[in-house]
């Protein structure tokens, strides 16, 4: 009898990690890479059910192996993304997070992890395609944030910390980050360090 939820546990798991990376098959990969970008991708739902929960415990790590400590705040605010290759609203994002990044240099940390199981071998490639000068080419292939944020495959996912490490809001999904609404959102994370 104790294998039974044992067996329960093994298979939910692997169903999210299927449903969070479909990189493992390569068709499902190059169609999600190959989709047009459009704003029916920017649709995010703002979510604050989880306001005031911690940074989440896990650490990342770059393609040369330097690690971040999540869990260990920065005592700025953060806007943290998750994001993968695949991932056409990711994609699309990606250039309006790294002007954010110029934009709020020193008053809020934009960290962009990725979520692609392969690491490395394509987050390197991608960076070296693209550019981004201004985001970190952070790498979560266990998908430990991924569960960590409810085990849902949805991406990107874009959570704003306050300088303490405590959640502000999250937004599930593709949003347009060049937007008055996207400025006005990430400054309630800024006003709770500079009022």
């Amino acid at each position: 009898m104790p294998r039974l939820p044992l067996l329960s546990l093994t298979c939910a798991v692997a169903l999210l990690a299927g449903a969070c990376d479909r990189q493992s098959a390569e068709p499902a990969q190059q169609q999600e890479n190959s989709a047009p970008a459009n704003d029916e991708q920017l649709t995010g739902t703002l979510d604050r059910t989880h306001a005031g929960a911690a940074l989440p415990q896990v650490t990342v790590t770059d393609p040369s192996g330097k690690t971040l400590d999540l869990g260990q705040p920065s005592g700025k605010p953060m806007l943290l993304n998750l994001w993968a290759t695949w991932c056409a609203p990711c994609v699309v994002e990606m250039p309006m997070l790294d002007a954010i990044a110029s934009e709020m240099d020193g008053r809020l940390d934009v960290v962009t992890v990725s979520e692609d199981m392969k690491g490395a071998e394509v987050v390197t490639p991608f960076f070296e395609q693209k550019g981004f000068p201004n985001l970190p080419r952070w790498m979560d292939r266990e998908m430990d944030l991924a569960f960590g944020f409810g085990g849902g495959g949805s991406l990107p996912l874009t959570v704003l910390y306050d300088a303490e490490g405590r959640e502000v809001w999250r937004m599930i999904g593709g949003f347009d980050w060049s937007s008055e609404e996207a400025r006005t959102l990430i400054e309630e994370g800024l006003g709770a360090r500079d009022g």
